[in-house]
């Protein structure tokens, strides 16, 4: 009898042990909510079609998300903060990404303002997200420092709050990427001006961590790049297209570690003040 106890033991942690959700972080880019509707439904289809259960999870600032990601509380993690040397090390690796438009740096004003070129920016104050953020603040800031033109610096948690600071005129400037900007105009009454444009790179990627098994990140992977070819898939593809406001319906595509290369290149041959 008492074998028998323990192997209905072991049969019911396993079950149990089996059911854990995996955590799946999202950087903040939008509010909470937008990235909740976008994500949710990507992530119930993966659950449905893999049978590996996956919940969102994502700190309160992109900064703290990001901490959380070093921390290792993600299964998966869609970032692309992770590609500076010491955090390389942690042997996330990217498996999918949006098949869609690369991203730029921009450094952007009103279109009412007088600021007219970046060294009109000098001493004033600049929103950014976080200084984690690649394209909106490092890859930015990296062209301030170029061009000697020092600035305040006010980071506010997603790119969204940077423009919507930028429409309340609390800031001079504001640090996005092109996508979350081209997004969020759809939406919001934004005239604005482009001072500056970096140039482009991958969009971020689905990253997973190195515990995971491999079987498991092959059914991930495979249900991601998949999602255009099945009905529910493509539906959910859709809304999201819609959600954003995009006129070309988004996809996923295999990534691999050469694609960001180029972000591993910039963050070698660039000290960004973080302050």
């Amino acid at each position: 009898m008492w074998r028998i106890f323990v192997c209905l033991m072991f049969v019911f942690t396993s079950t149990a042990i089996a059911a854990e959700p995996l955590q799946f972080g999202v950087l903040n880019q939008r509010s909470v909510l937008l990235t909740a509707q976008l994500w949710n439904p990507i992530l119930a289809y993966l659950t449905e079609k893999t049978g590996v259960p996956l919940v969102l999870k994502m700190g309160k600032t992109a900064q703290e998300t990001t901490m959380m990601t070093v921390r290792g509380d993600f299964d998966f993690v869609y970032t692309n903060h992770l590609f500076t040397p010491e955090r390389d090390k942690l042997g996330y690796r990217p498996i999918a990404r949006w098949d869609g438009a690369a991203i730029s740096g921009l450094l952007v004003v009103l279109a009412s303002s007088p600021y007219r070129q970046l060294s009109d920016l000098q001493g004033r104050t600049v929103g950014f997200p976080a200084t984690d953020s690649f394209a909106s603040y490092a890859v930015n800031m990296a062209k301030l420092q170029a061009s000697k033109v020092s600035v305040a610096t006010m980071f506010v948690g997603n790119q969204e709050a940077v423009l919507s600071n930028l429409q309340h005129e609390t800031i001079a400037a504001a640090g996005v990427n092109n996508v979350v900007l081209e997004s969020y105009i759809q939406r919001e009454p934004l005239a604005y001006r482009v001072l500056y444009q970096s140039p482009s790179y991958f969009d971020m990627p689905i990253m997973v961590n190195p515990r995971v098994p491999v079987a498991t990140v092959e059914k991930v992977q495979a249900a991601l790049i998949g999602m255009n070819q099945d009905v529910v898939g493509r539906a959910i593809l859709l809304s999201a297209s819609a959600l954003l406001k995009r006129d070309k319906a988004l996809n996923f595509v295999s990534a691999n570690q050469q694609d960001y290369d180029n972000y591993r290149v910039f963050y070698q041959h660039q000290q960004v003040r973080t302050r």
